[in-house]
């Protein structure tokens, strides 16, 4: 790879490791920034990541969708699990789902489970990857209606990553494969109950 490509696919890790180093300072100061740009090449030199080519496009008014729908589901989520916390009585039931993806994208996927991870209520226990699966842990659960409920959440925030960071043939993906329930786990492998 050439010096100017390796410079261009490093350029975001580098912008990102200088705003975190000057987060964790507290403080935007010549001195935070030049020092952040030093650790930053640094530990990008001495620690290189494989690059991660292609596999991901940005739109930014889906992106911008996104963004905002993830801060609704955070905002919502943590009430209802702060509400549950503190209301008298007992818990709701929770229930573990398995929920298969259209995406096939190593990238894609993990911003998706990390994206259901993220917003309280939900953690993604398992990906089986040449499946597209997700094994996925809901918390407040009230009835089957709202366990397929809460499985179509699961689609509908597949395809809001999809159309921010997608490329053409992920988005063309979601409209020609129709979100489906798992199939059974094959034997030997353990089998993912509600």
């Amino acid at each position: 790879m050439s010096g100017a490509m390796r410079l261009r696919h490093q350029l975001p890790v580098l912008t990102w490791l200088v705003v975190v180093w000057i987060l964790l300072w507290g403080t935007l100061s010549w001195a935070n920034l030049l020092s952040g740009l030093l650790v930053a090449v640094l530990v990008t030199n001495v620690l290189p990541l494989p690059a991660v080519m292609a596999g991901a496009r940005l739109h930014p008014i889906a992106l911008l969708a996104f963004a905002g729908y993830f801060l609704k589901d955070l905002v919502v989520s943590s009430a209802q699990v702060a509400w549950q916390a503190i209301r008298p009585g007992r818990m709701k039931q929770g229930a573990i789902i398995a929920v298969q993806l259209r995406t096939d994208s190593d990238l894609l996927l993990t911003l998706i489970a990390e994206s259901l991870t993220l917003v309280p209520g939900s953690i993604v226990l398992d990906l089986d990857r040449p499946r597209r699966t997700l094994g996925i842990h809901l918390l407040l659960v009230e009835d089957e209606d709202d366990v397929e409920s809460q499985r179509a959440g699961v689609f509908t925030m597949e395809e809001r990553v999809v159309r921010a960071f997608g490329t053409r043939e992920d988005i063309a993906r979601l409209a020609d494969d129709e979100p489906t329930a798992a199939r059974p786990p094959e034997p030997g492998r353990p089998e993912v109950r509600r």
